[in-house]
């Protein structure tokens, strides 16, 4: 059982949170994590890169010189791919990198990165978290006295918030996820993982569903 401590605005303990990260994933898994990781890096990967042939490139197609008699070694055309401008051999041609593990693996490497951050002490936890209008100046004030200016922060909501999504876009290092949005990349990518109690309480009902869900089927 972990027991964090919970800060409020200006980044003065008021409370403690218990938490046992064995109830969000009974086990770490290096090699899952590993796995879901890559698979989201390929799935971003464009894999528009292209280059051209000896078919494709510019230049005559004419014997460089004869066959024989010159001294040099046999050469072909302009075009040929072990001459300075000359094609590819092994042209490369755009492909689609992206591919899909199973649900069940994809949430439960989820459940082990957050269960990851708290047993390593990454999570840091706010009392409340509420804006009327986007702010911020109010945002990097809130960051700065929870000493986490200029580190990278993943801040976990349990639901969707435009004033707080437009009030922390423009600081550089953090971003902003819906609770039901999180994944294995998101959350082992920064530093450090700024949840609300009503986010850590969303993320334990999600896996307690989830828990459920997989009994009864």
């Amino acid at each position: 059982m972990a027991s964090l401590p919970v800060f409020d605005r200006l980044g003065k303990e008021v409370g403690s949170y218990e938490v046992d990260p064995a109830e969000i994933a009974p086990r770490i898994s290096k090699q899952l994590l590993h796995d879901a990781v890559l698979m989201y890096q390929c799935n971003a990967r464009q894999g528009t890169v292209r280059t051209r042939t000896r078919g494709e490139v510019a230049g005559s197609t004419k014997k460089m010189y004869r066959q024989k008699g010159t001294g040099n070694a046999r050469a072909g055309s302009r075009r040929s791919g072990v001459r300075r401008g000359g094609g590819h051999i092994f042209a490369i041609r755009p492909r689609d990198y992206s591919y899909r593990m199973p649900k069940k693996a994809v949430r439960l490497a989820t459940r082990m990165a957050i269960a990851s951050k708290i047993i390593d002490g990454e999570v840091v936890v706010l009392d409340d978290l509420a804006m009327a209008a986007p702010r911020t100046k109010e945002m990097a004030a809130i960051l700065k006295a929870l000493q986490l200016q200029g580190v990278t922060t993943l801040l976990a909501l349990p639901e969707r918030d435009t004033n707080i999504y437009k009030s922390a876009r423009n600081i550089e290092g953090v971003t902003v996820s819906p609770v039901a949005d999180l994944n294995a990349l998101a959350v082992l990518r920064p530093r450090r993982l700024l949840v609300t109690k009503s986010a850590l309480d969303a993320i334990r009902q999600r896996v307690a569903s989830e828990a459920s869900a997989g009994s009864q089927g």
